[in-house]
């Protein structure tokens, strides 16, 4: 694939293609589980045809997130490894909220920020994945007791609340950063949008003339 001249690739087609699809899974995974929550909820059943057809597709998208987000995973969790800078910066968040990143430490492909939302979720979707096999009746309902069927929607509830608040704030945050959309959409950033936001990234490229993501010889056949 193509970039516009004097940019820099911040995410391959095959890094978007595998966000936007884990990023569907979980948007259609809040939809239904909220149906299935509260009775308040239960009108956004009519999204997936009724109820029935709600209940049997919920599962099954669990396991289509498992899959793809494993993809994402593997993908970024060297990048997301915490160092001395993410500490820095996290001291420097009030300067972050105030617009002033030039005045934050640099930080590498990632900030503290993203990496708690990885993290975080890296943690979250599999005990979602595990709870939900266990009071996934269909199939494995005679396995599992009523006890650890109770144990385990609560663990499930919980988790998923948890999953959403990670989720808002990794949307909020790719909205109130300007190009991050882009980023994620289109797969390039420019070179001022990685020296403000990224800057030990934008100077590894830079070092290593290599047009992005990644700093090693092989980024540029990477899309």
């Amino acid at each position: 694939m193509s970039y516009p001249k004097g940019t820099i690739v911040r995410n391959s087609t095959l890094t978007r293609v595998n966000h936007w699809i884990t990023g569907l899974c979980f948007v259609l995974l809040t939809l239904s589980g909220l149906a299935m929550f509260h009775p308040v909820f239960f009108w956004l059943s009519n999204l997936f045809g009724s109820g029935q057809w709600m209940r049997a597709l919920h599962p099954w998208l669990g396991v289509c997130l498992i899959v793809s987000f494993l993809g994402l995973f593997i993908q970024f969790w060297r990048d997301n490894l915490w160092n001395r800078d993410d500490v820095e910066w996290a001291k420097s968040l009030d300067k972050v909220l105030d617009n002033r990143e030039e005045e934050v430490p640099p930080v590498g492909r990632f900030n503290a920020g993203q990496k708690v939302v990885f993290w975080g979720m890296a943690l979250i979707i599999p005990v979602l994945f595990v709870t939900g096999i266990l009071i996934w009746e269909v199939y494995f309902g005679e396995a599992t007791s009523i006890e650890t069927q109770r144990v385990a929607v609560l663990i499930h509830s919980m988790g998923a609340i948890g999953a959403i608040l990670i989720w808002i704030t990794h949307v909020y945050a790719a909205l109130w950063v300007k190009g991050s959309m882009r980023a994620m959409l289109h797969g390039w950033v420019t070179p001022g949008w990685a020296h403000r936001h990224h800057r030990k990234w934008f100077r590894s490229l830079v070092a290593s003339g290599s047009p992005g993501p990644t700093s090693d010889s092989t980024a540029k056949f990477r899309d």
